[in-house]
């Protein structure tokens, strides 16, 4: 048997390089035919059996959960094998309550007494329980429930928020493939310089970067026969199109005949090497298809310099995949299987009551501050909106303490709730202050007030001042005006 490559995700959880996803069972169930558990699970024995123990999979992905929970309760005495799941819940307030019952539904499914690594999926940033969510799943680690918090689909500057606020996540699992390599900037940088993994899933795109489509004529919507060629033909588009995926699908080859190893495998060491990189998912149709040699394969070779940079020099053809990481679920374009979030959501609530009064549409965040001082976090009066200084709290917690870029996307995340719960966007502010309570601070916060209204350009002051609270590193205040 070849020497699987293992990396450590947290003390004691040590695991395979190349972890097998179990995203298609969903696919498989589709028609509404649940899957034997029995039966399916045996499917899974050949990958442990070749040193691939580790297996990725999510609350939504059919019976998934209840075929590895089988599977591992049934292990021969001596064997062992590593279950990661997700936790996806609908945008909305969370309390403790739901984020255990969430939890030991893992586990019942599961069939443990703790999941290994639990990882959290956020719809949306701008509405914060997001981060109540990560807040209570830690406690429940520190009770005995979780080995280890992951992310999943998370963008840099919300990984960022999360850990600067103490929540200890050791991975984010992000589409990063040769094709989208979104992966390979910030979320690289952070991740690098801060001990999380980067998981790597759609390193081969959900079928398309193989032999089978070298050469292959476009195909269209109604030729696409699965869910994962559905969402992964949306990639293929954004970066350039047809032909120039053909150009990459050449290169890989090229270089596969140099290695002797196929077009995805060739792929898949690609993304490994990449900076960060913790493990590559490779999807896995139990009982319909199974690449398990070509996974192992993995670690028996190595390209070269020259064969990573005639790799290199493809991809720096194609278009880059719009946005940060985890982008294609939170805002246009959608490069979800269906082009929208109609088969996800049905809709995001508001985050914040609005209360009508005199005209005026008022809305309270929550913080002790507003009713102690009277005043409310947004207020609506025709097409004008005034939203008040905003700093990076949530109820009790001071977000992202020490880090000024942390706090002031999370500043900025209460503005665009503010705005969206009275009716209006961020790319409706025309105007925006900024104060900093260290000037030495200002690079860094122009950089991320920058980022967020890249489009937007409003007006905008940034001065020098005492904040009240030494944890309080920015506030931020901003005027829109409805279009």
């Amino acid at each position: 048997m070849s020497q699987i490559e293992r990396v450590e995700l947290a003390p004691g959880l040590n695991v395979s390089r190349a972890i097998t996803g179990l995203w298609q069972i969903a696919d498989m169930e589709k028609d509404g035919t649940t899957l034997d558990p029995a039966t399916t699970a045996q499917y899974m024995a050949a990958y442990s059996e070749a040193g691939l123990d580790t297996f990725d999979m999510a609350d939504h992905y059919g019976s998934a959960e209840i075929i590895a929970g089988y599977f591992k309760k049934n292990l021969p005495s001596g064997k062992s094998a590593h279950l990661f799941t997700k936790w996806v819940p609908k945008p909305g307030p969370v309390t403790r309550e739901e984020v255990r019952a969430a939890v030991l539904e893992r586990c019942a499914r599961l069939q443990t007494g703790k999941v290994e690594l639990l990882q959290y999926h956020a719809w949306k940033f701008s509405n914060p329980f997001w981060l109540d969510a990560l807040i209570y799943l830690q406690e429940l680690q520190e009770e005995g429930l979780i080995g280890a918090i992951g992310v999943t689909n998370f963008d840099t500057a919300h990984l960022r928020i999360a850990k600067s606020t103490g929540v200890n996540i050791v991975s984010n699992q992000i589409s990063y493939s040769v094709i989208d390599q979104r992966g390979g900037g910030a979320m690289a940088d952070y991740c690098d310089s801060n001990g999380v993994k980067i998981l790597a899933y759609g390193t081969l795109c959900g079928g398309f970067i193989s032999k089978k489509w070298l050469g292959k004529t476009e195909p269209t919507g109604d030729g696409l026969p699965n869910w994962s060629l559905m969402k992964y033909k949306r990639f293929i588009d954004v970066t350039g199109g047809w032909e120039k995926f053909q150009h990459v699908l050449v290169t890989l080859d090229e270089v596969g005949s140099e290695v002797g190893r196929s077009i995805s495998t060739v792929a898949s060491k690609y993304q490994l090497s990449q900076r960060a990189v913790g493990a590559v998912i490779i999807g896995a149709r139990l009982g319909e298809n199974a690449h398990i040699d070509d996974a192992v394969s993995l670690f028996t070779f190595e390209l070269s310099n020259k064969q990573r940079g005639k790799i290199a020099a493809a991809l720096a053809l194609l278009n880059d995949v719009p946005g940060d990481c985890g982008d294609e679920y939170r805002k246009p374009p959608y490069l979800t299987a269906s082009g929208d979030l109609s088969h996800h959501l049905e809709e995001f609530p508001p985050v914040f009551d609005v209360k009508q009064s005199g005209g005026k549409a008022m809305i309270d965040s929550g913080t002790t501050w507003e009713a102690l001082a009277g005043y409310s976090r947004a207020i609506r009066i025709g097409d004008r909106v005034l939203v008040s200084g905003t700093t990076a709290t949530h109820g009790a917690i001071s977000v992202g303490r020490n880090d000024p870029e942390a706090q002031t996307h999370f500043a900025i995340d209460k503005i665009e709730a503010s705005l969206e719960s009275v009716g209006a966007k961020l790319s409706d502010v025309v105007r925006s202050r900024i104060y900093v309570s260290d000037i030495k601070n200002w690079e860094p916060i122009a950089r991320v007030h920058g980022i967020r209204f890249a489009d937007i350009r409003p007006a905008n002051t940034m001065v020098e001042a005492k904040l009240i609270g030494d944890e309080y590193l920015v506030e931020i205040e901003v005027e829109a005006v409805i279009q």
